[in-house]
């Protein structure tokens, strides 16, 4: 009778890790990649995040007179375009 009650509990001990674990072994949602590749969003996410901070330091170095004003222009515009790169293949809106 132990044995029986040991491999019932055995199973059943079985059956719940498998119910359990199982979300972790699935594939993730359709959509849930911008781009349907792994790794891509984080990509992306450090394109924008770098791109958002580049601008904010150029735009103290143009207060401390680091840079003119032409030179501002041009680095935001560049950095700008960059970043919004990045927030339309977050959204889905390139398949880049």
């Amino acid at each position: 009778m132990t044995l029986a009650v040991f491999v019932l509990g055995l199973a059943l001990v079985a059956v719940a890790s498998f119910f359990v674990s199982a979300p972790l072994f699935r594939r993730p949602a359709t959509g849930a990649e911008p781009t349907g590749r792994p790794g891509d969003r984080e990509r992306w996410e450090r394109q924008k995040r770098q791109a958002l901070a580049a601008i904010k330091e150029a735009e103290l170095d143009h207060r401390m007179g680091k840079l003119s004003d032409d030179d501002l222009a041009s680095m935001r515009a560049r950095f700008e375009a960059q970043a919004l790169e990045a927030m339309a293949a977050l959204e889905g809106r390139t398949g880049t």
